[in-house]
């Protein structure tokens, strides 16, 4: 029902996030822009079939009357993988098979790109946000066609939750990706690639 499509690192800046990524894998980000619902930005980087992004709160533009998405209002502190996200042809199906809370249906767009996500009330995902984001990609249009291909590639993607027996229960009928872990911990999430300079890890 579910397929892997993008990961996301939050910062307290753009920028700071951007430079963070950048460092530790070795490639420059490209693309991304506003959102402006949500008073976000972001920057991409393509991974073949799917893409990685930083997204950070827009400081240029208005606060939302609701909490924004990825629990961004309540980030502090460094760079961070924090999100994973998921697509769905069908958005209420999907959201009907995931745990309470997966969030609403929103409509959203940036440029020409057009999509639908589950975003929670408060914000906050299930299992303290270590289930995926749903997102529902409107007509053919998707990011990864957009992007430069960075050359890298996803490995493995670890999640570590304190409910790790749950959330393995949870995410079992929806998605079967063999490069996601879900092992017990504190909430944590950490990305390793294949590189042209050899593995690279993202935490």
């Amino acid at each position: 029902m579910l397929t892997f499509d993008h990961i996301a690192l939050a910062a307290e800046t753009l920028e700071a996030g951007v430079a963070h990524v950048e460092a530790a894998l070795g490639v420059p980000l490209a693309g991304g822009g506003q959102h402006p619902l949500m008073a976000t930005h972001n920057r991409l980087l393509g991974l073949g079939d799917l893409y990685f992004e930083v997204i950070a709160i827009d400081p240029a533009a208005p606060a939302p009357a609701f909490p924004r998405w990825f629990d961004l209002d309540r980030f502090t502190g460094r760079p961070r993988l924090t999100n994973w996200i998921c697509r769905t042809d069908d958005l209420e199906a999907a959201l009907a098979a995931c745990p309470p809370g997966t969030g609403m249906p929103v409509a959203l767009a940036r440029g020409d790109l057009r999509w639908r996500m589950a975003v929670p009330e408060t914000g906050i995902l299930p299992f303290t946000n270590a289930f995926p984001a749903l997102i529902e990609w409107q007509g053919s249009l998707h990011p990864v066609q957009r992007l430069p291909d960075s050359g890298l590639r996803l490995r493995r993607f670890e999640i570590a939750s304190p409910d790790a027996p749950a959330l393995t229960a949870a995410l079992a009928p929806l998605i079967n990706d063999p490069r996601i872990v879900i092992v017990p911990g504190e909430p944590a999430m950490r990305a390793s690639f294949d590189t042209p300079s050899g593995l690279r890890v993202l935490e």
